[in-house]
């Protein structure tokens, strides 16, 4: 623990957030916000065999597996949780989120809710649920991602309905309806669960 006290980056050993929210709420915006103004925050990246979008990179947004790679290391244990969402699937490697908290930085773990239910119970963590203001909001930010046919915007928003319902299975739950309030909001829970005596 360093001698003087700063705002966030206090601790030896960081600890684990999970950000989870329907896609097209924001989630990968704020919590890049936040690693962008504190060092002592990581993204943990999770793997996914589904393919990449326009401008995504290998080893920053995701790691693009097949499905052979994917299932070999679902059979060697190395993912914390793993799922198959719309027909691909996502997994948080084990040791990329032991690395940052060894090295004392917070991993922040963006994962769907099916990966957080998991979770809960098993891993020490703070589970944080983004919530759009609405489904008819979010299906216009869907929409403008222009990423959706109309067959996968009604799908994501069914989900969405679905992942919605469990948010108050979560410690703490942050509208986004405006990003830079729905940043504070974020930002004033890590720096309070640093300073929490456990």
């Amino acid at each position: 623990m360093s001698s003087k006290q700063v705002l966030l980056g206090n601790c030896q050993r960081g600890h684990t957030f999970i950000v989870s929210a329907p896609a097209g709420t924001g989630k990968t915006t704020l919590v890049e916000m936040l690693t962008k103004e504190f060092d002592c925050v990581k993204m943990s990246i999770s793997s996914t065999t589904r393919p990449k979008r326009p401008g995504e990179v290998d080893g920053v947004h995701y790691f693009f597996l097949s499905e052979e790679e994917f299932s070999a290391q679902v059979a060697a244990g190395e993912f914390l949780e793993h799922v198959t969402l719309f027909g691909y699937r996502y997994g948080t490697s084990r040791r990329a989120v032991e690395e940052i908290k060894a090295a004392g930085k917070h991993a922040i773990l963006v994962i769907d809710t099916q990966g957080a239910l998991h979770l809960m119970g098993k891993e020490k963590a703070v589970f944080i649920f983004l919530m759009p203001p609405s489904l008819e909001e979010l299906g216009h930010r869907l929409m403008e991602r222009g990423t959706e046919t109309p067959e996968s915007l009604s799908s994501r928003l069914s989900e969405a309905g679905r992942e919605i319902a469990v948010a108050t299975a979560y410690h703490y739950v942050i509208i986004n309806d405006d990003l830079l309030t729905a940043y504070e909001v974020l930002r004033s829970i890590v720096i309070a669960e640093e300073h929490r005596v456990r």
